[in-house]
């Protein structure tokens, strides 16, 4: 986990320290909202809708319980009594108010948080696989590179001013769980024949008004090689991208205007250039990261578990939640907890701070006092042993945070939209809710199985609208809310953005139209000779627009 350091501590401290300053200035009127603007962006500070909102970092999506606490007692003391984990696997707060922000910031310095490089023109957190260090299928643990990042980047004098923001994920595993090829630069861990550990670097990869598909620029990037290297694209697109056009400023559309071949070229002229031991870790230094990293005391348990087996037999809630929230973990006897925050009352990420404390507990009961928070704005806990389950689940249950519907239809990524982004041209809460509650019926959920819903309130798409199996757009045209449709989105291992249906619905439209789309699936999945039915998206892939396109726009 992410740990302080003397360097880490100090500054942090001299951080808070100037921002109280700045902040008395500002209450005074001696520093205009323009002269304070980038300052309080610096400190992860943005104004809203209607409030400040303060987003804290979380380095890789890893926390203590400890912090969870702090973070419980900000949401109560500050805020209106919750937090919102977000699609960078970071927590905001809505609703803080100036006054009080500097004595957050103070706060969180004790719990060894902050929300430095949480916005502005930055390298903004390294986010990473929250099953990092548990699943069989993984290659190496990613988190020891993403520590080395955000240490490499973390008020780097070269780069604190590019273009634009830029975002990077590290994916261990063969399953993409970070949306890494929708991101600036995703890395993707793998080993070359001689069983060395390296990367496949994607780049240009990102959403907003032009979505694009990162592409490979090396496919196999030596470990010591992936800071020198780092440091020559950065260079590149500091130099080259665009300033004049922020919404041309990304290194997406400087790859896509030079063309990636040429975009290669560049960055290995500016690496030849470099003295890579200057930038590279010297000597033991990965593993002495690595160390951070270190598997927590296992005990050696069989994988079978009869008592589990029984309470599964008894318990239909919790065999559905097991169904549904559980994933296999590379320890016999250990499974990985997904945590649902997508109760239907809420908005999607929402956590409140008696939840915060509850969880707190369970995770030091039952998970070595960690959690871990996903882009799909979701918590885990990576290590629970299989005989702990069912008193987890109850703990759950007793703070409702046992819903059973990770990966389906009511587990949607949903941006705050308008009912606080003052971007947002629609409402993005009320419509995911509206989803929910149509398609409310667990037996529903489970029939329909994997189905990613992801809802933006607008074109900056930070719902990632573009890579849901149905992406749903919210536009004001005339006044009037409408919400326009993508069809055959994905964010995983075979990236890919969806296609527009056409014009756009209204609220009730939409709902009618995807209970249509739904039963059409369900009547054309492929299930023969299948241990699993087709997925919506495999099911749409293989059929193709027109005939979904048909069935959405019907009128009764």
């Amino acid at each position: 986990m992410y740990r302080y350091d003397e360097f880490d501590r100090s500054f942090v401290n001299a951080r808070v320290r100037q921002f109280q300053d700045q902040v008395k200035r500002r209450l005074k009127g001696q520093l205009s909202e323009e002269e304070f603007k980038p300052l309080r962006l610096m400190n992860g500070l943005y104004l809203q809708l209607h409030a400040y909102m303060l987003r804290v970092a979380i380095p890789y999506g890893c926390f203590s319980a400890r912090q969870l606490r702090g973070l419980a007692h900000i949401a109560r003391q500050y805020d209106r009594g919750y937090g919102h984990f977000t699609t960078r696997q970071n927590i905001q707060f809505n609703w803080p108010k100036l006054v009080d922000v500097p004595e957050i910031l103070e706060h969180l310095a004790t719990l060894e948080m902050h929300a430095i490089q949480t916005s502005g023109n930055c390298i903004r957190n390294v986010s990473a696989d929250p099953y990092a260090g548990c699943t069989p299928d993984e290659v190496a643990d990613p988190r020891p590179i993403a520590e080395m990042l955000r240490q490499w980047s973390s008020l780097h004098p070269e780069f604190s001013f590019l273009p634009r923001k830029f975002k990077i994920a590290v994916n261990g595993a063969s399953i993409d769980r970070t949306a890494l090829r929708v991101h600036d630069v995703g890395l993707q861990v793998k080993r070359n024949t001689q069983g060395e550990i390296g990367y496949e670097l994607y780049v240009g990869g990102g959403l907003g008004r032009t979505p694009l598909i990162g592409k490979l620029l090396r496919d196999f990037l030596p470990q010591d090689e992936l800071l020198p290297y780092m440091e020559a694209l950065m260079r590149v697109y500091n130099r080259y991208g665009r300033r004049d056009n922020k919404y041309k400023a990304r290194i997406k559309i400087l790859v896509q205007e030079i063309g990636i071949k040429d975009f290669y070229t560049a960055v290995e002229k500016e690496y030849a250039v470099l003295t890579p031991s200057d930038i590279a870790l010297p000597g033991n230094e990965y593993q002495r990261i690595a160390s951070y990293f270190a598997p927590p005391p296992y005990e050696d348990l069989p994988d079978n578990c009869p008592a589990h087996a029984v309470q599964i037999e008894k318990d239909t809630g919790f065999a559905n939640w097991c169904t549904q929230n559980l994933s296999p973990h590379k320890i016999s006897g250990y499974s990985i907890v997904n945590i649902s925050l997508k109760d239907p009352k809420c908005a999607p990420g929402d956590i409140s701070a008696m939840q915060m404390e509850a969880l707190a507990a369970l995770a030091e009961k039952f998970s070595y006092s960690e959690i871990r928070s996903t882009h799909e704005q979701n918590l885990v806990l990576a290590h629970v042993k299989k005989p702990d389950l069912y008193a987890l689940y109850q703990g759950l249950c007793a703070c409702s945070l046992a819903q059973a519907n990770i990966g389906l239809i009511s587990d949607i990524i949903c941006c705050p939209g308008m009912d606080y982004c003052a971007l947002a041209t629609a409402r993005s809460i009320p419509i995911a809710h509206a989803i929910a509650e149509r398609f409310s019926d667990p037996q529903t959920q489970q029939i329909l199985g994997e189905m990613k819903i992801k809802i933006s309130g607008c074109i900056n798409a930070c719902g990632h609208h573009h890579v849901g199996h149905i992406g749903i757009l919210g536009l004001e045209k005339a006044g009037v809310e409408t919400y326009q449709l993508k069809l055959g989105g994905s964010a995983r291992e075979t990236s890919s953005l969806g296609d527009i249906t056409g014009p756009g619905f209204s609220q009730s439209q939409l709902l009618d139209g995807l209970e249509r789309m739904m039963a059409f699936y369900l009547a054309n999945r492929q299930t023969e000779g299948q241990k699993q039915p087709e997925i919506f998206l495999d099911t749409y892939r293989r059929l193709g627009m027109e005939k979904f396109k048909k069935v959405l726009y019907e009128h009764p």
